[in-house]
């Protein structure tokens, strides 16, 4: 990198801000004078531009110019920071250095355009002078800072060896402080004892005063009766006053004597008022002992309550031993599971280094069959011209013997044509013309038809056996049959498949073997005269009969170079796909294939590999993939279907359909319109594909679907598979490492649902192949090119259902079902699941059957079974399972297709269920753990789930209510399961 002159402020001491002022002060003046492609090799190098950034620079269409390009460029440092700037700088400075001058007002130390100069003339001598001489100098301040390393590992030594008695000191205060900390804690122990001592000493307080209340109640009262008392004792007293004095004024002595004796008898009475009697005696007594025994119950409860307290912590402990446990074999279940992945991984992988061995084998026995038949037909070739030499050695023995006796007659002579009219002699014994294995076409048909299965055709054999004297002229008869040609000269166009053995039969005489004529039905069993002069009778060409046999699969080889260039499909996954055109002249036409053959499959080599590609059932998009791939000899199997192929082309000409594709996915990615007619689309939505060659792009068009009717609503385009996969790439990404804060309502809705092909191994939307993975050009694939090293899918396949039955009910998350599950069974048209118990053999039965959803407790049979459900169904309720999520691909299995409905929460509606979950023992800090947990799980589930969001509800009427008008709506939608990939 060159030095500059410091005739300006140094750009190293300078700040972010201050070095991106300079360039954006200067920003037109570098948008109209430098080019990106010269900047960006130097920016890469620096990495603060990424090949994708490049990619976008150069080639975006939104960027028409050069001009608007550097600008975009300079918005790309710009996020980069100092970093940028300075790179730019750099950059500048190396390729245009009068540029760099104007902006920094730094002159850099090599002429203008001196850097792409260096590499052509003298000055990379200098160049290069100069960088070993800065690299000395770089390496004399690495020394010095070694140098400089070295001391201060020294006196970090020193200071190591000081911190080391430290850390032993630190290490005993440790541990003092984990013993102060034991200590703490059994001092802590004992203060959580005396404050339930303290607790229990104040209830007891409570309860003495309570009494102590109520008897200061009762002396009240008896206080309040012996003031009347007293008041009445005063007024006796006024009055025994008042009669003592008038008695004392009137009465006689005699009166006064009986006064006396009453007032003596009032006293008493008074004395014994004023004493308690022995009943309220006895009915204090009473009281204080109902209210001791009292107390005594109460302490009773308490004590009982403490017991059960006590239990409960005891069983919590050993749950929660039992979780550790369980954990533990769920850790080694994992481990056995990864393990048997990996054996099944290694067998499969066996299995296909096998299937490639087959295939090859059959390759192998092809080519040795395909070698007996051409030397079979040469053999046919000599064995006919030997024949004709014959005849011919015979003919001019018999017309010299003719010669000779008219010579010797002299009465007239014979012309070449009279000879051939006349009778001839019979001719002197020949060698006998033996033919090796020749079988006649109906002993080959009825040794087809009796052999059975032992007799199969070898041209899609499927047994690893090696190929026997009859599997050619086994061959020859299935071309016979699966034949459709009406007339001779397309059967002509298989000659190369045909053996030729079938052009002669044999019949034996005697010990003699002559070869003879078999006429077929369309030929004159007498030739005219003018043509029995030309070929002999016996060497007459057999040809078979075509016979148009339908829905029969034919296999035709030939050589499929530039096979989309020889044939035109049409159709798709629904109709299947047919040749609609075929070129003339090419290979295609000269094995004999016509317009509405059904395509089947397609077999052929790449890289000395076999590969069997299924298309019956394939889109078009695929189809033509496949077909693309195809590069030099093939073999094609086609099925005739001219009825599925007239329908096609009515309704293609009618404008009924665009395609012969038809099928339904779900989105598990949201998709905004990025152009005019593209279909937005969100996570989780269904749609409806009619067409996967809409658009050269790599485009689909696809529909919305209407929720409860199979109807298209809304219909644009849409990415396809492999397009859609980089874009969920793309968006995983962005989630992973977001550049800039997300939207509120962008953070609310669901943006992605991860789903890989798992077990599959293989891409359930494209073709099925069948033979080894072999690499492939990427630059020249199009956009639709499978990719097995990603297994990410944005689409799912998805298959429609409509239960005509009130559909089961799962509420989750689990703890909050559990709360709320009881409430939905009491309204009517809901009814809760109950648990069935089985015996041993039972229980044992419905597990091997896969009958039992969940078990109530270990050890016990109460189990929730496909039964119960089915029974509740059956009587026209919604089933409320108290279930987990597992239970889901079970139901599915039985095609029971429960209605999931998560419950989303946060800490405001918790709150409100404070006390139900106090009641059934568990705390809001659980819930939202089994919430946060569960969620991610549904996306695994293979339907889709209704969520409720946490501001729809706040408290259980509402929520009750809310669930009953979801649960009706969800019963009257299609139900959409896709199949299972987990």
């Amino acid at each position: 990198m060159a030095e500059c002159v410091a005739d300006g402020p140094d750009l190293k001491e300078m700040e972010e801000e201050e070095l991106w002022d300079l360039i954006n002060n200067n920003r037109h003046r570098v948008s109209l004078e430098a080019r990106p492609c010269l900047l960006i090799p130097y920016l890469r190098q620096a990495r603060v531009l990424t090949e994708m950034d490049e990619e976008e620079i150069m080639n975006c269409m939104k960027f028409p110019n050069r001009c608007m390009r550097t600008s975009y460029m300079l918005d790309i440092l710009r996020t980069q920071g100092r970093n940028g700037a300075m790179a730019l700088l750099e950059s500048l400075m190396i390729h245009y250095p009068k540029l760099y001058t104007q902006i920094t007002g730094r002159k850099p130390s090599t002429e203008a355009s001196g850097f792409s100069g260096l590499i052509k003339n003298a000055e990379l001598t200098e160049y290069l002078v100069r960088a070993v001489t800065g690299m000395q100098q770089e390496l004399q301040e690495a020394r010095r800072e070694a140098a400089d390393m070295g001391a201060r590992c020294a006196a970090l030594e020193a200071e190591l060896s000081q911190a080391l008695p430290q850390s032993e000191a630190l290490r005993q205060l440790r541990a003092e402080h984990s013993r102060l900390r034991r200590h703490m804690a059994g001092l802590h122990r004992d203060l959580l004892k005396l404050k339930d001592e303290k607790c229990d000493l104040h209830m007891r307080y409570t309860a003495s005063v309570e009494e102590n209340s109520v008897v200061n109640i009762r002396c009240r009262d008896l206080q309040l009766q012996m003031y009347q008392l007293q008041f009445e004792l005063r007024k006796s007293q006024k009055e025994t006053d008042f009669q003592r004095q008038r008695s004392v004024r009137c009465a006689s002595p005699s009166d006064t004597q009986q006064l006396r004796e009453e007032v003596s008898a009032l006293r008493r009475k008074l004395l014994q008022a004023e004493k308690f009697t022995p009943a309220r005696e006895d009915i204090l007594t009473q009281d204080l002992e109902e209210a001791r025994d009292g107390r005594t119950e109460l302490l009773e409860q308490i004590c009982s309550l403490r017991e059960e307290s006590e239990q409960l912590a005891r069983e919590r402990g050993q749950l929660l031993e039992e979780k550790e446990c369980l954990a533990l074999q769920v850790q080694k279940l994992s481990l056995d599971c990864e393990m048997y992945q990996q054996k099944s991984a290694v067998i499969q992988s066996q299995l296909g280094e096998l299937q490639a061995e087959r295939d090859q084998a059959y390759l192998l026995r092809d080519e040795a069959q395909t070698q007996i038949t051409r030397t079979l037909a040469e053999k046919d070739t000599l064995r006919r011209q030997v024949v004709e030499l014959q005849e011919k050695v015979f003919t001019l023995r018999a017309w010299n013997a003719q010669r000779g006796e008219q010579e010797k007659q002299g009465d007239r002579k014979y012309s070449w044509e009279s000879c051939s009219d006349c009778p001839l002699p019979s001719p002197s014994p020949r060698p006998k013309l033996r033919r090796m294995f020749a079988i006649s076409p109906e002993h080959k048909r009825s040794t087809s038809t009796e052999g059975g299965e032992d007799s199969s055709s070898s041209i899609r054999s499927k047994h690893a056996e090696p190929p026997c004297s009859d599997s050619l002229r086994r061959r020859e008869d299935e071309l016979h049959c699966h034949s459709e040609s009406p007339d001779m000269t397309e059967w002509d166009s298989l000659a190369s498949l045909i053996d030729i053995e079938n052009d002669f039969d044999t019949v034996s005489e005697g010990d003699d073997e002559v070869i003879l004529p078999v006429t077929p039905p369309s030929l004159p069993c007498n030739n005219s005269p003018s043509d029995g002069a030309a070929t002999p009778p016996f060497l007459v060409r057999l040809r078979p009969k075509a016979l148009r046999i339908s829905n029969r699969v034919m296999t035709i080889s030939f050589h499929g170079e530039a096979l989309l260039k020889q044939l035109q499909v049409v159709g798709g996954n629904k109709t299947g796909v047919f040749v609609h055109r075929v070129t003339e002249g090419s290979a295609a036409q000269l094995v004999g294939i016509s317009p509405g053959a059904q395509i089947m499959e397609v077999l052929y080599e790449q890289e000395r590999r076999s590969l069997r590609m299924v298309l019956e059932d394939s889109t078009l998009e695929e189809v033509l993939w496949a077909l693309g791939q195809v590069q030099g000899f093939c073999h094609l199997s086609l099925r005739p279907n001219q009825d599925g192929y007239e329908k096609l082309m009515l309704q293609l000409q009618s404008g009924e359909v665009t395609s012969g594709d038809s099928f339904y996915v779900r989105v598990n990615m949201s998709l905004s319109a990025a152009c005019s007619g593209a279909l937005t689309v969100t996570c989780n939505d269904i749609l409806h594909v009619t067409n996967t060659t809409h658009g050269s792009d790599g485009s689909w068009k696809a529909s919305h679907v209407h929720p409860c009717q199979l109807k298209d609503l809304k219909s644009g385009t849409l990415p396809n598979y492999y397009r859609a996969q980089r874009l969920l790439i793309r968006a995983i990404e962005d989630m992973a490492f977001p550049q800039r804060p997300l939207k509120k309502a962008q953070e609310n809705q669901k943006t992605v649902r991860i789903v890989s092909t798992g077990r599959q191994g293989r891409n359930p939307l494209w073709v099925s192949v069948e033979g080894d993975n072999t690499g492939e050009d990427k630059e020249s694939r199009s956009s639709a090119e499978p990719k097995s090293c990603v297994t990410l899918m944005p689409y799912t396949l998805v298959t429609p259902y409509h239960p005509p039955t009130p559909r089961p009910v799962l509420l989750l998350p689990t703890i909050l079902g559990r709360i709320m599950n009881n409430r939905l069974g009491e309204l009517s048209g809901f009814q809760l699941c109950e648990p069935e118990l089985l015996n041993a053999s039972e229980h044992a039965v419905r597990t091997h059957k896969a009958e039992i959803l969940e078990e109530c407790g270990q050890g016990s049979h109460r189990c929730y079974t496909l039964q119960s459900v089915e029974k509740v169904m059956k009587q026209g309720s919604h089933c409320v399972l108290p279930l987990g999520p597992d239970c889901v691909r079970r139901l599915h299995k039985a095609e029971i297709f429960p209605i999931i409905i998560f419950i989303a929460s946060s800490e405001r509606n918790v709150r409100r269920l404070r006390h139900k979950l106090q009641r059934e023992g568990w705390t809001e800090e659980q819930l939202l753990e089994c919430s946060r947990s569960e969620e991610p799980l549904l996306d695994k589930l293979p339907c889709l789930y209704r969520r409720l969001p946490p501001d729809s509800w706040n408290g259980t009427t509402a929520l009750l209510g809310m669930l009953r008008s979801t649960i009706l709506e969800e019963q009257n939608k299609i139900v959409w399961v896709e199949p299972d990939l987990w």
